[in-house]
């Protein structure tokens, strides 16, 4: 009866033994692992930009549109020396030209900015776009 019960503490004893190594293996090889995913992701992301040309979706405010070329860039000109921290795009969405401004990448952004400059420019409004961040 007790060499019975001792080889099953024995048997435990090196069950437990191999499932520690084992577990130590394991934590060797989890940092190898993890250190490749990250690559892969990183690898995954800079083919991404330079198949979007760094652009993602976001926000801009669309502070004119008209058919007139030469009304939208006084707008602009009158946007950038008054906001001159705020990008501004020029784009031609036949038939208008349009004027964007910023690059944010929450809706809460975009409306903090719309709040600042609507006292200048009344008629700007949020538009999704695909914005460029620095």
């Amino acid at each position: 009866m007790k060499f019975c019960y001792i080889k099953f503490i024995v048997v435990v004893w090196v069950i437990a033994c191999k499932s520690l190594s084992a577990q130590d293996n394991q934590t060797q090889t989890l940092p190898i692992v993890i250190g490749i995913k990250v690559k892969q992701l990183i690898e995954k992301k800079a083919e991404y930009h330079r198949l979007t040309g760094g652009e993602q979706d976001g926000y801009q405010l669309k502070i004119h549109f008209g058919a007139e070329k030469d009304k939208a860039r006084s707008v602009r000109s009158k946007f950038q020396q008054r906001f001159a921290d705020i990008n501004t795009y020029e784009e031609y969405q036949q038939p208008n030209f349009v004027i964007l401004a910023g690059d944010f990448k929450t809706k809460l952004e975009a409306f903090q900015a719309l709040k600042k400059i609507q006292g200048d420019f009344p008629s700007s409004f949020i538009v999704k776009g695909k914005i460029r961040l620095k």
